[in-house]
Order: C-alpha cells, then structure tokens, then sequence
C-alpha cells in the first residue's frame, strides 16, 4: 500500500473519529464513510485499511461517480472479450486487483440499481461474474463506500438499494466538516504553509500574522480541509516578502483584479507649505526626514560658527546627542565640516 498521510487535528470531534477509525479497522465487515466535500473521506479509508491486518494488500480505489453505468459496471466487475463493442480481450475486474485487500468506492451513491445489486452479492457471498461471461469469481475484499449523500432517504424513496445500505452501514464514520474543528485551522494551515515552502525551496515558512489567521478563522470552510490547503497553498506562493510573515490570504482567486487601479496614478497636485515650499506627491518620507534633520544640523553649525556646543544649545539637544546626530549624517569630521565652510 501507498504510503498513506497522517491525519491532522486535535480538536475533540476529530479524535473522536479516528478513535472509532481505529476500533474499526481490524474487522473485516463493510464500512460507510460519511462526509462533505473535502473533508478527507479517501484518507479516512486508507487509515481503515493502514490499520487493518490487509495493511500489505491492495487498496483499491474507484470514483463511482467518474463513469456511466456501462464502464462502471466493467471496471467493477470486468468483461469477457467480445462482451461489448470494443472488449477485444478479458479485462480483470477492480475486486480481482483488490483480492485479499481493500476496495474504496467513492460517491457510491452514484451507483446503478444494477451495480448496486452485484455490490450486494460481492459483499453477501464474495462472488460475482465478469460482464459477458458466466464463470462464478470468488474474492475475499473488504469494501469501504464513502458519500456526502443522505443514503437512507435515497434508499426510502428507492434511488437506492435498501438492503446494500443494510451490509454497507455495518458502522458509519462521520467526518466532522472544518467549521466544527476551528481548533485545527492553525495546525492544519501551518503544515500546509510549510509544506508549500520547502517545494518553492524556501528555507522556512515565516508564520502568519494574527489578521491572517483572525481571517482563516472566521471563514466558513464549504469546501473543508482541500479549500483550506488550496487557500494556504496559493497565498504562500503569491507572497513578495517570503521572509516575513503571510499577511495577505487569498480566498477567492476568481476575484476579478481592479485593472483600472492598476493604471499609472494621476498626476497629485502641488500643495504649497506655510514656508513658502510647494511640495508635489508621491514622496518617500523617511528621506525627507532626515534631509530636513541634516539641513538643521547644517544650518545650526553655520549659525554657532562650527562651535559644536552651541549649536546643540540652538537646537536644544545636549552636546552628546548633537554629536550623535553628527555621526548619523557624516557631518562628525572635520572634513564634512570644512566643505559647509568651517576654518581649521
């Protein structure tokens, strides 16, 4: 068997469920695997199988909603050559490759009334024939189904077979969705983040920031854990700044960009200041800032006469902090003080 993921959460539902998952793994009767859409129903029948003593046979795996009946019922249960149009030789069936081990059938829901009635058969008597031929196939499977339908309410109105929902739902394991485990968010966005990382070959995931997480949090999660990895997953790889921690979380990437904001910004007018300086914008203000503190320094200097005391007295520092200003701005030395026109 594939090497199978470990499952990720510590919220109280979530163990719950993987406790039942492991009392149920050794027995060899039918499994129902209940969940929406992404909560992990396919990891959950590999842990079934991991922790079962079929641990070293084949896990199996079909869509049962990925084929029309035809191909279903062929891929399930195989053909004999000249069966159908296009069977041009035997091909083995799905519970022949899964002899000994585990068939997973996802969305079995989905199935024929016909292939309903074969999976009964297999299951009752571990038996079945191939499409077109009429030797008797014995095999000893396991079978583990997994559906996000309302089975009994489909078996009630008769879309699906009630005494195939009887032998399937030996046990039912109900996967809690990601909104009742809001615990995990954190520890399941952290493994994804990080993971996502090491394939961009970054040497470590910086974290998240609270608002990043604060909005992980108060989202719904319709699509469960593969929303949440999708979600991570892109918002790390969009990152400028990867060695800072992730801000900005990407939920929707079909949202449409604002492509007229993405214009060249117009022209800001000039505003003219209470010294008479007319100031145009965009401007970087940090190097403003320290321009008009070395043009003090400059201008106090000047006015002191190179007298390094005085100068500080007018501008009302120290004279330790007048000479740490100096050396900020390369005005320390008696090089920088002669080119403002110092003597000596």
């Amino acid at each position: 068997m594939d090497e199978v993921p470990t499952p990720i959460g510590r919220a109280p539902a979530f163990l719950e469920m993987l406790d039942q998952v492991s009392r149920l793994a050794p027995l060899k009767r039918p499994v129902l695997v209940i969940g929406e859409r992404g909560t992990g129903k396919e990891l959950v029948a590999a842990r079934l199988a991991l922790l079962s003593d079929r641990w070293d046979r084949p896990l199996v795996k079909l869509n049962c909603a990925a084929l029309p009946e035809a191909l279903l019922d062929s891929e399930l249960f195989g053909h004999e050559a000249g069966a159908f149009t296009g069977a041009q030789k035997r091909r083995l069936s799905r519970f022949e490759r899964a002899d000994g081990g585990t068939m997973f059938l996802d969305e079995i829901g989905t199935a024929s009334q016909a292939v309903q009635e074969k999976l009964l058969r297999v299951i009752e008597y571990g038996s079945f024939e191939r499409v077109g031929g009429s030797e008797t196939i014995r095999v000893d499977v396991r079978l583990i189904g997994a559906t996000n339908a309302d089975l009994p309410v489909m078996a009630q109105e008769g879309r699906f077979r009630a005494d195939l929902l009887d032998r399937l739902a030996f046990d039912v394991v109900n996967i809690p969705p990601l909104r009742a485990r809001p615990e995990d968010i954190p520890l399941l966005a952290g493994h994804f983040a990080t993971r996502m990382s090491a394939e961009l070959g970054r040497k470590v995931f910086a974290g998240f920031t609270n608002r990043a997480l604060a909005r992980l949090q108060a989202y719904d999660w319709p699509g469960n854990v593969r929303e949440l990895r999708n979600v991570v997953e892109r918002s790390v790889y969009r990152m400028d700044r990867p060695e800072k921690a992730l801000d900005e979380i990407v939920l929707d990437p079909f949202v449409t960009p604002d492509w007229l904001g993405m214009a060249a910004p117009a022209a800001v007018p000039a505003v003219s200041v209470g010294t008479g300086e007319v100031l145009t914008f965009p401007r970087d203000f940090g190097a403003d800032v320290r321009a008009h503190e070395r043009s003090l320094l400059e201008a106090a200097l000047r006015e002191a006469q190179f007298s390094q005391r005085r100068a500080a007295e007018l501008l009302g520092l120290t004279y330790y902090q007048f000479r740490h200003h100096l050396r900020l701005h390369g005005l320390a030395d008696k090089e920088a003080r002669k080119a403002l026109g110092a003597k000596g």
